[in-house]
C-alpha cells in the first residue's frame, strides 16, 4: 500500500479501509457496457466534466431514489456541461430494465465481468458484499478527480456534495486568465 492510501486508510473491526480514489487523481480510464450491445468508454467523455455514481445493486429502494433525484436534476448538471454515468455490479440487460422502469435518460454502466473491476479501480468496491461502494467522483474536463466521496451504504448521499464540486470546477475555469 502506498502512503498516500494509508494516509487515506480508516481502520475498522481492526481492518484497514481504503477511502475513494483521492481528488487530484488521474481518473482510470475504463470501458463499460451501456447496453447489451453497446459499450461506453471515460475517454470519450473527456474535455467536459463527468459525475461517476458508484451505487450497490438495480432495484433497491436507497439505489432507485438516489438514481431518481439525479435523474431530476440533469438539466442542472448539463448546464455545467456534465455528463452522468451510473456505475454497478449489475449486469446491462438488468440495468437496460431498471432505467426504462424509472424512466432514466442517463447511462447506466455495467461493471460485471470482471466484477466490480472498475469499482476496484477507482477504491470503490465493497469485497465482503460483492457490491460497489455508493461512491460519487466529479471528474474534471482533464480527466482528472476533482471530488470524490463514499456514503454510507444504506444513506442516500444526495446531490449537494456534486453541486459544489461543479461549482468549483466551474469557477476554477471562470477565473483562469486566458493567454493571448
Amino acid at each position: 500500500m502506498k502512503t498516500s492510501e494509508v494516509d487515506d486508510a480508516k481502520e475498522t473491526n481492526g481492518n484497514l479501509v481504503q477511502g475513494p480514489l483521492p481528488a487530484g487523481t488521474v481518473a482510470p480510464n475504463f470501458t463499460l457496457y451501456a447496453t447489451p450491445d453497446q459499450q461506453l468508454s471515460l475517454r470519450e467523455l473527456k474535455g467536459n466534466p463527468v459525475i461517476l455514481a458508484f451505487y450497490p445493486a438495480d432495484w433497491t429502494s436507497v439505489c432507485g431514489d438516489q438514481l431518481t433525484l439525479y435523474n431530476q436534476l440533469l438539466p442542472t448538471f448539463r448546464e455545467y456541461g456534465a455528463a452522468l454515468l451510473g456505475i454497478s455490479v449489475d449486469s446491462a440487460w438488468c440495468h437496460q430494465a431498471f432505467a426504462r422502469d424509472r424512466s432514466f435518460h442517463f447511462s447506466l454502466l455495467a461493471d460485471f465481468e470482471p466484477k466490480g473491476a472498475v469499482a476496484r479501480q477507482y477504491e470503490a468496491y465493497e469485497s465482503h458484499l460483492g457490491v460497489c461502494k455508493r461512491a460519487l467522483f466529479v471528474i474534471d474536463k482533464e480527466g482528472v478527480v476533482a471530488w470524490s466521496y463514499v456514503s454510507p451504504m444504506a444513506i442516500n448521499p444526495g446531490a449537494d456534495g456534486i453541486l459544489d464540486a461543479l461549482d468549483a470546477l466551474a469557477n476554477s475555469s471562470q477565473s483562469t486568465p486566458t493567454k493571448n
